[in-house]
């Protein structure tokens, strides 16, 4: 009686048990027919959805997998693996820590480093910490470009320390009312475009050149190196006079007048802006011309690459108030404008 009762219990069982792999069987199977009906008449294209369903599927009844035709087994069991994966992930992810840094802040961070190539994260931390900045040492080294191990500098940073230092001359032709041919020697600094000295002659010599070097520069102020063309000019005496006063030359490659580009846009800004707007008469007249001129330029006139000031820095009026006055240079070819204050 038990046996039979037994044997009742293993087919009941086995009844219901076929009833639900029929269930199972009936859902995979209907919803491989939606997914062909929804992707027709392309090739089926599962969302995620469809992969997440197959997967749980999959790991109820690990015999499903018979039942469906549109994935392939290893297909499943790749989704499974990934699905694991993106689970960890966000189970490990970090909670809390410090908050990120505002992009103002991240910005500042590349331009510290871009400006100072040898700057490593504890000095650029160092500088955020005396400007306020409230960051890790460890956030600095995350934000941070990558660079090589040993940066250098820039030919950019390289010229500009030698500015200081630097000097070029080069002669300017001006043909008088007469047709009489004067030359200017113009000498300038390259720290700050400052005109430091000209001359006029009608036959420029060696010995002469040599003698307007030593006026343009005391023996105390003079540049380390010296930028010139190779014009016959520049002969033994001027030379000497050079090595005297300790100063290197740099001859430009003949031919080449963009290797001493500073001082033939001077030039070039002395002929646009004063000499093609007047008729020479004589030296004497030539001199009191460019004399107010040189006053202008070094004073008065802005420059883009000095950040819009002067080569003699002019101080900037501290109040909108007052009448402006405009003051005439160079015979009223140019004026300066000034604030009075009130």
């Amino acid at each position: 009686m038990i046996q039979i009762f037994r044997l009742l219990l293993y087919q009941l069982g086995a009844s219901l048990r076929s009833r639900a792999v029929l269930q199972f069987e009936n859902l995979v199977l209907r919803h491989q027919i939606e997914i062909l009906k929804r992707s027709a008449p392309r090739r089926a294209r599962l969302t995620r959805a469809d992969r997440v369903l197959f997967t749980s599927l999959l790991g109820l009844w690990p015999q499903v997998a018979q039942f469906i035709r549109i994935v392939h087994p290893k297909t499943l069991a790749r989704w499974h693996r990934q699905g694991f994966r993106a689970y960890w992930r966000w189970k490990s992810r970090p909670r809390g820590g410090q908050p990120k840094a505002s992009l103002e802040l991240r910005a500042l961070i590349r331009r510290m480093s871009a400006q100072n190539p040898p700057w490593g994260a504890p000095r650029i931390h160092g500088e955020l910490l005396k400007l306020g900045f409230e960051i890790g040492q460890s956030s600095v080294s995350k934000y941070m470009p990558r660079r090589p191990a040993d940066p250098d500098q820039t030919w950019k940073i390289f010229l500009r320390n030698h500015m200081n230092c630097t000097a070029s001359i080069d002669f300017l032709v001006v043909p008088t009312l007469t047709f009489k041919l004067l030359f200017v020697l113009v000498v300038l600094g390259r720290d700050r475009r400052q005109l430091n000295h000209f001359a006029v002659t009608t036959n420029p010599t060696a010995e002469w050149t040599a003698q307007q070097i030593t006026e343009a520069f005391p023996w105390d102020k003079a540049p380390r190196f010296l930028i010139r063309d190779r014009h016959r000019t520049y002969g033994r005496v001027f030379r000497d006079r050079l090595a005297a006063m300790e100063i290197t030359e740099a001859p430009t490659a003949p031919r080449s007048p963009w290797q001493n580009g500073y001082v033939e846009r001077v030039i070039g800004s002395i002929r646009r802006e004063c000499l093609d707007h007047v008729i020479v008469g004589n030296e004497r007249h030539l001199r009191r011309i460019l004399k107010s001129y040189f006053a202008y330029y070094n004073r008065t006139r802005t420059h883009l690459a000095l950040d819009k000031d002067a080569p003699l820095p002019r101080p900037r009026a501290t109040t909108n108030e007052g009448p402006i006055v405009t003051i005439p240079e160079v015979g009223g070819l140019h004026h300066r404008y000034e604030r009075l204050v009130a």
